[in-house]
């Protein structure tokens, strides 16, 4: 397993990680590190632990406010999801009720066709008087 070495708050700490995972944890620490500086430079010197915690709770505070949108994001998802089923549904019944009405006005048309053609031979007929 590998080790990375990541400072934190000024402090180096060796850490194992999962092989290819070096970057990301040092990127990891680096953010963290971040924090701490930005809380120091907002709250001044209140101890390396309570700095720390701080930047924990944040970070906490980041991550569940997340997961929340990551929620929201899934059900509406999942809400376009059955619309999309439903405008589906919708458009394949209007499609087989455009087939029906046409296959309608098709046999209609070939109705009319064929009592014109039994009427008179194609209407020729001319009346003599």
């Amino acid at each position: 397993m590998p080790q990375v070495t990541v400072t934190i708050n000024a402090r180096q700490f060796r850490m194992a990680c999962e092989e290819g995972q070096e970057d990301h944890l040092r990127q990891l620490a680096k953010e963290l590190d971040e924090r701490i500086v930005a809380l120091r430079g907002q709250f001044g010197e209140i101890g390396d632990a309570r700095l720390t915690v701080m930047a924990a709770l944040m970070v906490a505070d980041e991550l569940s406010e997340t997961a929340k949108k990551l929620k929201r994001l899934e059900e509406d998802h999942a809400a376009l999801q059955d619309a999309r089923g439903v405008a589906a549904d919708r458009a394949q019944a209007t499609q087989a009720a455009i087939v029906t009405a046409f296959t309608s006005a098709a046999e209609r048309l070939e109705g009319m066709a064929r009592k014109l053609g039994q009427s008179g031979g194609g209407g020729n007929s001319v009346a003599q008087g």
